[in-house]
This record gives structure tokens, sequence and C-alpha cells, in this order.
């Protein structure tokens, strides 16, 4: 393998980004996308291929290729393809946010021809991507050895693992967005308890308040403060909430291996919510709370007064 080259398979956000970044610290860069290659990242030095088979002759054995296109039967078609261009010794790594099962059984497949597999949990965004990523690389500690010049010059400073054998990478990422759905979720809620206070509160100077110092001080904080100025708010945000599933699959893991892990179920949930424009649970818990109290169907004021003043407390809490 030439000291600093490698192959990169997905030249869009993360992909592209983190090839930028490589070769500007002087790393040589082989590619192979799906559609145009990016003008700016040929300008750049980018050796662009049509097939996966252009990367046995423009790299230098043993290879490393690293993979960054979405989960799903994809990978394994690149990975195949790969399997039977690549010799014994040369190294696949998978960045993208695949299923650590799948990491596992790829591993496996692999490594009946001599190829190592990595599984690489990438975090940090576009701009982690640009400017330094945060990984969590599952593999075999010869695999490690060869790949670890190229994360290290990628990453931020203690921004990489080596977590364990090949899945435990992508396992760790799951964790990982799991945390971060949580996260969302709460700070979510608490930006709809202050829109709905009965003080006058001024949100984007409270958040700009909350990133200096304050015990929740995050980048999250700092992305919802920027996006809170440049929309002037939210109200012309879609309330539509889109992801790619893959927390889906941490709850089910948590529920097979019996760990509670209720905040990150319950941000899965709420997200589903977010897409129900139709709300039929919330339809038939009005039909049977209408049978069984006759509640009524819709907003219904006596039921607000009710609601409102129904509880005897201070004044001073209510709206």
């Amino acid at each position: 393998m030439g000291e600093k080259e490698f192959g990169m398979i997905g030249l869009g956000r993360m992909g592209g980004n983190l090839s930028r970044q490589a070769m500007n610290k002087g790393f040589h860069v082989v590619g192979y996308t799906k559609g145009e290659f990016p003008p700016d990242l040929i300008r750049e030095g980018l050796v662009p291929i049509t097939s996966v088979d252009g990367f046995r002759d423009k790299l230098q054995p043993p290879r490393i290729v690293i993979m960054y296109i979405p989960a799903g039967p994809a990978v394994d078609t690149v990975i195949d393809r790969l399997g039977n261009v690549l010799g014994r010794g040369d190294v696949i790594v998978d960045g993208g946010n695949s299923y650590w099962g799948d990491s596992i059984e790829r591993g496996k497949r692999l490594k009946e021809k001599g190829i190592y597999f990595i599984d690489l949990g990438t975090s940090g965004g576009v701009e982690g991507a640009i400017n330094g990523a945060c990984f969590m690389a599952g593999g075999e500690d010869k695999a490690m050895e060869l790949i670890e010049p190229i994360i290290l010059a990628m990453s931020v400073p203690n921004g990489y693992v080596h977590t364990g054998p090949v899945g435990s990478g992508h396992y760790t990422k799951l964790v990982h967005n799991g945390i971060e759905f949580g996260m969302l979720q709460a700070i979510g809620e608490g930006v709809d308890l202050l829109a709905n206070s009965k003080f006058k509160l001024d949100t984007q100077a409270i958040l700009n308040c909350w990133r200096h110092g304050s015990v929740i001080r995050s980048w999250l904080i700092d992305l919802l403060a920027q996006e809170y100025r440049e929309h002037d708010g939210m109200e012309n945000i879609p309330s539509y909430v889109e992801d790619t599933g893959e927390v889906n699959w941490l709850v089910e893991d948590a529920i097979r291996m019996e760990v509670p892990c209720p905040v990150i179920t319950l941000s899965v949930i709420e997200l589903f919510t977010s897409r129900d424009k139709q709300k039929l649970w919330a339809r038939a818990i009005a039909m049977m709370r209408n049978g069984f109290g006759g509640h009524a169907f819709g907003p219904d004021k006596a039921t607000a007064e009710e609601r409102k003043h129904g509880k005897v407390g201070s004044e001073m809490c209510r709206k």
C-alpha cells in the first residue's frame, strides 16, 4: 500500500467531504461514484474510475477501499463485487450506517477470501467530514494497523476508538444514534415548553444563553440556535420528521437483550407521531372516550374550561 492512499466509493456529503479533507492532508484518493464526479474533487486531485474494477490497478496492495453508501442490499452488492476484484490482505471499510449484525456476516464472507472488513461508525455530520470526524471502528487488529493512519488523519483529536471485533463499530454508532434521538427529543420538548409558557419568552435569546456555560450546552443547541435565527423562528418549518430507521434497530435489539431504554424508545415513537397526518389513533381514543364518558368530539369549550380550572392552585401557575 502507498503510505497515504485509499479508494472511496460514494462521493456524496460524507464520502466526498472526507475525500476533500484527506486530499488536503496529502492523501492520494481514487474515487468511484454513481452519477457525475464533483468537479472540485477532480481539480483537487481525485483519480476517478468508472468501475470498482479500477481499484485493483490504481491502488497498491494491500489496498484500502472505504464505502459511504446507504445501508441495505446495495452494500452487499458492492462488497461482493469488491471481493472479486481485491486480493488477500486488502481491506474493505463500510463507513455507512449499516446494521451491526449485517456487518458481522459481511466480515465472515470476506474473511473466506482473505480480505479484511472494518465497520466504521462515523459521526460529526458534514462539518465533521470536512474538518475532522469521530470514528468508531470494528475489525481485526491487523486490519486496524493498516487503516489507522487514514482514520487518525481524518478524525478530530481523540475522536477515534477501536471498539473491538467486526460488528462492534456499527453497534457502537447505533447506540450513539439512539442517544442522539433522546437528546433531540428532550431539546425539542424544552423549546415547546418555552413557547407555551405564560411568560413571553425570547426563545432565541435563551438558546444563545444556553450555549454558553450551561449544563446542556452542546453542538445540538448551537445548531438549533443557528437554525432558529436563520429561519426567524419555527413557524415555517414542516413538523414531519424524517429518518432512515437505524434507531428502530436499536430498540429491537434492546427488547431482545431485555435492556430498558425508555427515553430512546419514546423518542422513536414521537418521531412516528410527527408523520401521522390522519391521527387515526387519536380518533379511536376520542370515540372510546365519547362512549364511556360522553366526552365531546373535537374542541369543546366546557371541557377546556374544566381542564384549565379543575385544579385549585396558585393563579401564578395558570396561563
